[in-house]
């Protein structure tokens, strides 16, 4: 007998070995038990995730000798030649290849001939968003009033791409992702009954890796076994994969916690010439911060995480060393290295400038803040003072007190403006990070408007918060030797200074890494 791949020996056969879909598959046994079976139905979800098999252990619930049932014998001609996909009653159709008007028309005349078997005749399109608009439309009618003894199951990862009029006459059922907890008990099962000697980090890596496609991870284990000779490795996974270890993930954390700039040049270095594919790492480090964000909010609670419990306890102890406001600024660089990803060649540049900016020591300033740190009286603050704006005093024939009654200019501010930001990373760097965003647009009467673009809502509503506010208004207010109140606002004319601003950083980085734009979006 000839070798049958996982993916198909461990497809499942009937409903109750449907992984992590228990939903769907309560709906389906529901309307089989009380006989309420919609005519059509939209099965839509990621790959591997069970659609195309679910639409089959259906077809065999209906047509199965002692159906319609919700626990298909498995073993009648009938479920046989559905399994194996050779029966006449259930007609699959690859939605791709079988997509114009005419291929419609044939489905349609085929339509009204009566089952030769089973009690139904049913039509199972896969990605059936590839059918055009004309397609469609040729489809409508049958499919709104089809004969009783039609069934119509339709499958697409894409469910937005079909037509509203036919979503209209289906019964959706969305499938989700299988979570990593799913994939690896799943994978157990497999390497148990294959007797496969297997770590249970290598199927973490396996299950991570599949995005929440189990069919993927059963092709992946799959390919692993074929890979290596007796015992499968995390060595094997990774370097088959090109899989960044989690562990790497968090060392290089340590080293952006630690500010420890050269130790995170040094590592990334290693993961390049390890074979690591940049984006997949950049991927995996945005996630890794996200990660870090549920364990701070959440006590790194495993159901929302899905990842497993030593792992969660180690993202919570690394989460404890950030500030939020610090893991969303990791999110804004990370997300800011991807845009510009977009207009150099080279991923490697964006991405060590990135890693230098999350991990370089401004004057001594340490990410490493706790709650205690960002406490509501900043204290006082150790600041190199630069020379105000001139003052205007009344006349020496005027009696009375000496009155100073100047105020500061915008370009006060704007010749300071760095000097700001480095004096406000001291204190608490992430409202630096926030600030360093804005542009200084407007001063009156000492009162400093700073401008943000529209899309940054988080950094205003951020700085805004009281505790930041007086940090910042306290350091503007002695480096000006003013009483100094500041406002924050989003401009849509800032987002075009930023957009010139973002060209000339470009700029600044191909000339130090003597690199050159090979192509522009």
């Amino acid at each position: 007998m000839s070798y049958i791949v996982f993916a198909l020996k461990w497809r499942p056969k009937n409903f109750d070995e449907i992984i992590g879909q228990d939903t769907i598959v309560a709906t389906l046994k529901n309307a089989i038990q009380k006989n309420r079976l919609a005519h059509a139905y939209l099965f839509s979800g990621p790959r591997g995730v069970g659609k195309t098999s679910a639409a089959r252990i259906l077809a065999k619930a209906l047509n199965c000798k002692n159906g319609p049932t919700v626990n298909p014998c498995s073993a009648c001609p009938a479920c046989i030649d559905i399994a194996g996909g050779r029966s006449l009653d259930v007609i699959e159709i690859d939605g791709a290849s079988n997509r114009g008007i005419d291929d419609i028309r044939t489905l349609r005349e085929n339509v009204k001939f009566a089952p030769t078997q089973g009690k139904y005749k049913i039509y199972i399109i896969d990605e059936v968003h590839q059918i055009t608009s004309e397609g469609f439309n040729a489809l409508l009618k049958t499919l709104e009033e089809p004969p009783p003894f039609v069934k119509f199951i339709f499958a697409t990862t894409h469910p937005h791409k079909v037509i509203p009029t036919i979503l209209s006459r289906c019964q959706r059922l969305d499938f989700r992702r299988i979570s990593v907890m799913e994939i690896i008990a799943q994978l157990e099962r497999i390497a148990l009954a294959e007797k496969i000697n297997i770590d249970k980090k290598v199927l973490f890596s396996i299950a991570k890796s599949s995005d929440g496609s189990l069919r993927d991870a059963e092709s992946i284990l799959d390919q692993l076994i074929s890979f290596t000779k007796d015992e499968v490795s995390l060595e094997d996974v990774i370097s088959m994969l090109g899989l960044v270890e989690q562990d790497t993930l968090f060392a290089l954390t340590d080293k952006i916690i630690n500010k420890d700039a050269r130790g995170a040049l040094e590592l990334f270095n290693n993961i390049i010439d390890s074979g690591k594919d940049m984006g997949n790492f950049l991927t995996n480090l945005i996630e890794h911060f996200r990660n870090l964000m549920i364990a701070k909010i959440t006590q790194a609670d495993p159901r929302l995480i899905d990842l497993p419990k030593e792992i969660c306890d180690k993202l919570l102890q690394q989460a404890n060393a950030f500030g939020l406001e610090e893991i969303f600024s990791a999110f804004n660089t990370l997300i800011n290295t991807q845009e510009m990803t977009r207009r150099l060649e080279s991923l490697r540049i964006p991405l060590e400038i990135s890693l230098v900016k999350l991990a370089h020591d401004k004057k001594g300033s340490n990410l490493n803040l706790t709650a205690a740190k960002y406490s509501k009286n900043p204290g006082p603050v150790s600041i190199e003072k630069k020379p105000s704006a001139p003052e205007i005093k009344k006349e020496d024939n005027v009696s009375g007190p000496v009155v100073q009654t100047h105020f500061a200019s915008l370009d006060n501010v704007k010749s300071i403006w760095r000097n700001i930001i480095d004096n406000l990373s001291k204190i608490k760097m992430s409202a630096a990070t926030y600030l360093d965003e804005g542009i200084p647009t407007k001063m009156e009467n000492n009162v400093l408007t700073v401008s943000f673009p529209m899309n940054h809502s988080l950094h205003k509503e951020a700085l805004e918060r009281k505790e930041n506010k007086a940090i910042i208004e306290k350091i503007f207010s002695e480096l000006l030797d003013n009483n100094i109140r500041v406002n924050f606002t989003l401009s849509k004319e800032v987002a075009q200074k930023n957009s010139h601003e973002a060209d000339s950083f470009i700029k600044s980085a191909l000339d130090t890494f003597n690199g050159r734009v090979i192509k522009e979006e």
